[in-house]
């Protein structure tokens, strides 16, 4: 038996099927190959053994030793193969598998219930785990292989991950009926200048557009609350102190009769939210079909609520 001899997967079914049969014909028939085809994958298989797997006689041929002792092993290696292949059909069917998504509390809040509910008549034996993460933490779960994906705003996008635009946000306003802003129609950035202010900490959610936005218009700040939950920001508004600077569509997603939802204009202020993986890695079909339906949910308008006259954010286009 050579060392380096490695048996294929026609020498074995041929294997079975004479050792079945104990006739070249009805294994070739069952096969659908000619009687000289098996016979010549039977005489490849021993060689490569180095021992004979049949007697030959005039009407059938019966199995040796060697025959008797391989059949067990090569039954097993083909039914393990034939599972193997079951598994990947029940995964293109999207009869089993799992999602993994890094995603903001905020963000999942927003996005995900209309679109889960969705994926899940749909496909209802693919688990769905949602990792809700800081958004100081996101990328790294991207790029450690923690999660399938995720979907965010990453700050310091480098060259480990992919990212593909998924719908645009705008900025807004939001404070109670009796606060002074609320008398305005339109609502500016210079408008904002030394307003009490209630916004994201440093290195969360919106923190950063919003100060480099405020430096480009020349107003100066005047925050008063930094909050690490955008639910926060809104409660805190409705007090009347300050006024709350958070993406349009979380808004949306909390409207309350006591708060009103202003855009900010001049100018008006947008961040791109992704789908984000890493760079290389191929996404599972069950990872690319809940994308698919995220993005049917989008298009649909099912997964953003309306208020009002506050334009609700678009679905970028699909690249």
């Amino acid at each position: 038996m050579s060392h380096s001899f490695s048996p294929t997967l026609r020498q074995l079914r041929a294997f079975k099927a004479v050792y079945q049969l104990r006739k070249l014909g009805a294994a070739a028939q069952q096969l659908s190959l000619t009687q000289s085809a098996v016979s010549v994958l039977i005489r490849q298989l021993e060689e490569g053994l180095g021992a004979r797997l049949f007697d030959r006689t005039t009407r059938s041929l019966q199995a040796t030793q060697a025959g008797q002792d391989a059949i067990e092993v090569v039954e097993r290696i083909l039914r393990d193969v034939d599972t193997l292949g079951s598994s990947f059909m029940d995964l293109r069917a999207h009869q089993r598998g799992r999602v993994c998504i890094a995603i903001t509390p905020t963000l999942a809040g927003m996005l995900l219930p209309e679109v889960m509910q969705t994926f899940s008549a749909r496909y209802p034996h693919v688990q769905t785990l949602v990792d809700d993460v800081a958004p100081d933490q996101f990328l790294s779960r991207v790029v450690g292989e923690h999660v399938d994906f995720g979907i965010g705003t990453p700050e310091r996008a480098g060259g480990e991950i992919e990212q593909h635009p998924l719908m645009r946000d705008t900025l807004c306003l939001v404070c109670a009926h009796g606060h002074p802003l609320a008398a305005l129609k339109q609502v500016r950035w210079a408008d904002l200048d030394g307003q009490a202010l209630i916004t994201g900490r440093p290195g969360y959610g919106v923190r950063h557009l919003v100060e480099t936005s405020a430096a480009r218009a020349g107003v100066r700040l005047n925050v008063v609350g930094e909050v690490s939950f955008q639910s926060t920001a809104l409660w805190l508004a409705r007090s009347g102190q300050a006024v709350a600077l958070v993406p349009t569509a979380y808004a949306l997603c909390l409207a309350h009769p006591d708060l009103l939802i202003k855009p900010l204009r001049q100018p008006m202020v947008s961040r791109d939210i992704y789908l984000v993986s890493k760079r290389g890695r191929s996404l599972s079909l069950a990872s690319q079909s809940f994308i698919q339906v995220l993005r049917e949910e989008l298009a649909a308008g099912r997964a953003m609520p309306q208020v009002g006259k506050v334009a609700v954010p678009k679905a970028a286009r699909k690249t």
